[in-house]
């Protein structure tokens, strides 16, 4: 039979966590960060390309689970819809701003023409020309990451009606603002505890299609929320995420305190964007570069995308040598999560991922120039999340304040039983004292008792003859 810890984790509407699982109380952010080309012509000349870390803008982002399906093999079928509300208060800049970057529909749209013949490249850089397009492009944070129009894109959708899934305005986040990541079904753990959180399909698949090995399409862990409790430092922490098209695996790192209450700390290993001759199990994830960056072409209708950890951070060195003006460092690039590890509920947690896009001059295609190949970071990215306030307080209550409470006063009963049981032992000591003491005054005291009992006997015997009484005076 299942403790009432289980009963309260799972998912069930009488359960204690359901409406936290529901909709979560931690409030999230996205922090994005640009990597601004300071030398665009210079890179189309051949030059190495300089760039500037311009941010963070910060969005407030909202979750909340919509279509809640219990199902009968004890899973539950959800949608989650998010969307993000810009902060200038929390932001070193406003959506106004005016960045560089490379224009990905031109690069991407030339990668893939790269080896087709020379008469469409002629026909492309036509249409690239007429169009006004170029290589790079100066265009807001807000059109960035929204969307902006672009006649190419217009273009694409007219010809190539499937190449790309937009079909109005170009963003990089424009398909997640007022948008689902898909649907998710989990087991509820109210039948089998032990698979509580894990999910069970993605928009009805239990593999993906998008890589080249049957591991790395597999969908593991649970949808990156909430985790089965009663961790340990050998758990791990996998979750599948639909932006990665992948599932990812944390590890242990340490235990540590947030707010007074006991966290584990999961990071990412080292491996986790490692390429396949590094570690094999990711040669499912190729055609590979250096290690460090995973190619996410194949979940990203083609283009030359690239995540990685920022500024290249746990990748081969040779990708941010390549870039002036990139600093890796693991205090500002490590990822983490901190779980409470009897609930599995997480307590603050800073996810940072960057997109690069691959870039190389293709003959045929003028508006490319001379550039030499080189992965060129985009943005860079990180979603945290942090318990505060009442939730925060009501958490500290039950999970650290009330097991202290509970801890010490069962020593403060024991204490107290080993007094109760000790007053009658004491009492029962002194009784005996008192009966020894009587019986020892009453042995002291024989003598006496012997010469007034003689006294008296001689007062009861008759006095003989001749003999005068004395009156006894007071």
């Amino acid at each position: 039979m299942p403790s009432t810890g289980c009963l309260n984790v799972r998912i069930d509407p009488s359960s204690l966590s359901f409406d936290m699982w529901k909709q979560i109380p931690v409030p999230f952010y996205l922090s994005v960060y640009f990597f601004h080309v300071l030398n665009p012509n210079e890179v189309l000349q051949g030059g190495k390309p300089q760039v500037q870390e311009r941010g963070p803008y910060v969005y407030r982002e909202f979750r909340h689970k919509s279509n809640i399906t219990f199902n009968d093999n004890d899973t539950v079928s959800f949608l989650e819809y998010r969307s993000f509300q810009f902060q200038p208060h929390k932001s070193r800049g406003l959506e106004s701003d005016y960045i560089v970057i490379p224009n990905i529909l031109v690069m991407s749209a030339a990668m893939m023409m790269e080896d087709r013949p020379m008469s469409l490249k002629l026909m492309m850089t036509l249409a690239f020309t007429t169009l006004g397009e170029r290589a790079f492009m100066n265009r807001t944070v807000g059109e960035i990451m929204w969307g902006y129009e672009d006649p190419l894109m217009n273009l694409i959708n007219k010809y190539f009606p499937n190449m790309f899934p937009f079909k109005g305005k170009f963003g990089l986040f424009a398909e997640l603002n007022n948008s689902n990541s898909g649907l998710f079904t989990v087991f509820t753990g109210v039948k089998d505890f032990s698979r509580i959180h894990l999910v069970d399909k993605w928009n009805g698949l239990s593999k993906v299609s998008f890589w080249h090995s049957d591991q790395c399409n597999m969908i593991n862990g649970t949808a990156g929320q909430m985790w089965a409790p009663f961790m340990s430092p050998e758990s791990s922490l996998e979750f599948y995420s639909p932006e990665a098209c992948r599932s990812m695996k944390l590890v242990y790192k340490e235990a540590a305190l947030f707010e007074g209450i006991p966290t584990y700390r999961f990071v990412a290993p080292s491996t986790l964007f490692a390429n396949g001759s590094v570690y094999p199990p990711n040669e499912g994830f190729c055609p590979c570069r250096e290690s460090g960056i995973q190619n996410v072409s194949t979940c990203r209708f083609s283009a030359p995308l690239f995540l990685s950890h920022p500024h290249f951070y746990n990748a081969d060195p040779v990708l941010a040598e390549a870039v002036a003006g990139l600093h890796p460092n693991p205090e500002e690039h490590a990822l983490f999560l901190d779980i409470h590890p009897v609930t599995g509920i997480p307590m603050n947690c800073s996810v940072k991922l960057q997109l690069s896009l691959y870039m190389k001059a293709v003959r045929g295609i003028g508006q490319t120039g001379s550039i030499q190949p080189v992965v060129l970071p985009l943005l860079w990215f990180g979603e945290s999340g942090a318990m505060e306030g009442k939730t925060l307080q009501s958490f500290y209550s039950q999970l650290v304040l009330l097991p202290k409470v509970l801890h010490y006063a069962q020593y403060v009963l024991l204490a107290l039983g080993c007094v109760l049981l000790l007053v009658p032992i004491v009492y029962q000591i002194r009784s005996q004292e008192k009966c020894y003491l009587f019986w020892s005054g009453s042995k002291k005291g024989s003598k006496d008792k012997e010469a007034t009992q003689a006294y008296s006997e001689t007062l009861m015997t008759s006095a003989p003859k001749g003999t005068v009484l004395h009156e006894a005076r007071l």
